[in-house]
């Protein structure tokens, strides 16, 4: 079996012939190749091992067919109508002991001497040992959906199994966008009362009229418009855990009444003369500075030592940046999900943005930046374009700081231009008085081609 077609005009071809058929089988990508007809004409060993499949019955079989694909799933199917290659395309398939497995595939058009199309060729390298990898490399930066592997994140996954086993009052410390929630939900999940309910109150986006009667309930009659009893939030939590997220906002006049209700497990609900028991283990999280809010009297203290029996500080993003590489893999893979879509990753370029992000909205913020990537990428791979605005900008203005480099200089004078004419090459290339070629050339340079 031969991958050259046509009648060798000389020993010399061959030879040529069989040392090509030897470099093709001792590769480790597998390498296919279909007529125009879409059935294969050429499998490589590394294609037998890859799928299992005999290269007996991969020739003349459509290609689809190899895979457990639909045509229109086929990437080399599309290869063929599109004349276009297709370059790292992520595929999951079928061989031949009916296991799914995901391949990384590139594909191209084959042309005959007079340059006419003849078919199809492709490469694919079998992702699924990655995949695992991938997945077990995550499971060791995760605890209970809380995804990091820098130290301070290490830390917290160390003294949540410990915290969980206590019924002792915690309170989470920690900027905006950092997880406090869901900090508070493992430790829920962690502990005895993980078979109760888990019952949060956001303070801060209670009105503070509201919020007696939501914590603790009230009686019909108790104000205009109370026309039955209504169960609190202490109440409902009964036997589980009760999480006050932002409890800093709470008024100095209910401080009091959750005072009682934390020390001595009763209240009495808006209404009623009868005290109300409730058994909770309660969390708190704040993103202010209570212990200088106690200090000055804006947060009562004999409160604050009461719900900061336990504490832990959650370290905001730019304090541990080796946890976005870990986050923005997290993300892409939810997102892929969400948006059925197949994204590889994300390039350098971006990769180096991001790092040199401060993210003010911390985590919150870069799930933002990689959900508005999915939404403009229609590639495999996210690309500085596909970024939020203010990221490109920031990006620009980095490199413009004393000592960057002349090719940082270009390459942020580059995405300027971009970004002044909507990313239209013709445009940037007349603005910058250069061949689009040249464009063409140094857009490539710096990875800010989508593949």
């Amino acid at each position: 079996m031969t991958l050259v077609t046509g009648k060798p005009s000389s020993i010399r071809q061959d030879v040529h012939a069989s040392e090509l058929l030897t470099m093709i089988n001792s590769i480790t990508d597998g390498v296919m190749a279909i007529r125009l007809d879409r059935k294969v004409t050429f499998f490589n060993r590394a294609a037998i091992e890859i799928t299992g499949f005999s290269e007996q019955e991969a020739l003349g079989t459509p290609c689809y067919e190899i895979f457990g694909l639909k045509p229109e799933d086929c990437v080399l199917v599309r290869t063929l109508e599109s004349q276009k290659p297709i370059l790292n395309h992520y595929a999951d398939i079928t061989i031949a002991n009916g296991r799914r497995i995901q391949i990384s595939v590139s594909t191209s058009v084959l042309r005959d001497e007079d340059g006419k199309i003849s078919g199809a060729i492709e490469t694919f390298r079998d992702m699924s040992l990655v995949e695992a990898l991938r997945k077990e490399l995550q499971s060791s930066y995760s605890f209970e959906d809380i995804i990091g592997h820098s130290k301070p994140m290490r830390e917290i996954f160390k003294l949540l199994p410990i915290i969980s086993n206590s019924d002792s009052s915690v309170l989470i410390e920690g900027e905006s966008g950092t997880g406090k929630e869901l900090v508070a939900r493992a430790l829920h999940n962690l502990s005895p009362r993980k078979g109760k309910p888990l019952v949060t109150v956001n303070c801060a986006a209670i009105p503070s009229t509201l919020l007696e009667s939501e914590l603790f309930g009230y009686k019909a009659g108790a104000f205009t418009g109370a026309k039955k009893d209504k169960s609190g939030r202490f109440s409902l939590a009964d036997g589980g855990t009760l999480f006050l997220d932002e409890i800093g906002e709470i008024e100095p006049n209910i401080q009091v009444k959750l005072l009682r209700a934390i020390q001595e497990k009763e209240f009495e609900p808006l209404g009623s003369t009868k005290t109300e028991k409730a058994d909770i283990r309660l969390i708190s999280a704040t993103n202010k500075n209570l212990s200088e809010d106690a200090r000055t009297g804006k947060f009562r203290q004999d409160l604050f030592y009461r719900i900061k029996v336990v504490s832990l500080m959650i370290e905001p993003l730019r304090n541990r940046m080796e946890d976005v590489p870990v986050l923005v893999n997290y993300f892409i893979s939810k997102f892929n999900k969400l948006f059925n879509k197949n994204i590889s990753g994300i390039s350098p370029s971006v990769m180096k943005i991001l790092l040199n992000h401060s993210f003010p909205g911390n985590v919150r913020e870069l799930e933002n930046v990689i959900e508005h990537s999915f939404v403009l990428c229609a590639g495999d791979l996210i690309m500085p374009e596909h970024l939020p605005r203010e990221l490109w900008h920031e990006s620009i203005q980095e490199f413009m700081h004393l000592g960057s480099s002349l090719d940082d200089l270009e390459s942020a004078f580059i995405l300027a231009s971009l970004k002044r004419n909507n990313f239209s090459r013709s445009l940037t290339a007349k603005e910058l008085k250069i061949d689009p070629s040249t464009l063409y050339r140094k857009m490539k340079k710096y990875q800010m081609l989508s593949k």
